[in-house]
């Protein structure tokens, strides 16, 4: 991986953050940072990252800024040939792997994870997610686990923050 490699970040990194840490009410900088580090060429996510952020209430916060405020160009397409060709191998990998349950395959089969890794492995970005690997699970294939299966780089969202700079300070007077 190299240095200061573009983030590309799960749908997790977005919902975990609008639920707690930095709720678009509480941290506006935060958001208004991922947009930043995009223009920068320092963050971006997929097609099928979007359509699963899409799949909310469109009255929620998330839905709104995913439509009305982060640009579209911030989700790449996956269609290409050679992305295609990445992700048939990481399932290819999940399915003959005997250690997950049949139901844990299907799963991961139905989400975005696999195309994540794909999309990594042809354009050398570093994944972002707050999932921790687990490499004895059985139950769910996680992305961590995948990630490290095909030297992919990871990272969590406190780390993203921290290399973006982003600063969330208390607004108004002391």
């Amino acid at each position: 991986m190299t240095a200061n490699a573009p983030f590309l970040l799960d749908s997790d990194v977005f919902i975990a953050a609008k639920n707690a840490y930095y709720a678009f009410g509480i941290c506006p900088g935060f958001w208004k940072g991922i947009i930043r580090a995009h223009t920068e060429g320092r963050a971006r996510s997929i097609d099928r990252i979007r359509n699963e952020l899409l799949t909310g209430r469109k009255e929620e916060d998330l839905v709104r800024w995913v439509e009305n405020d982060l640009p579209e160009a911030f989700f790449h397409d996956c269609n290409s040939a050679e992305i295609s060709s990445a992700y048939a191998e990481v399932m290819l990998w999940v399915q003959r792997n005997p250690q997950y349950f049949d139901r844990a395959k299907a799963k991961f089969a139905t989400e975005a994870d696999g195309w994540l890794v794909a999309y990594s492995i042809v354009n050398g970005t570093e994944v972002v997610t707050n999932e921790q690997p687990r490499p004895e699970s059985r139950n769910r294939v996680l992305l961590p686990d995948v990630c490290t299966q095909f030297k992919v780089s990871y990272r969590d969202t406190f780390f993203m923050v921290r290399e973006l700079n982003l600063r969330l300070d208390l607004v108004g007077s002391p």
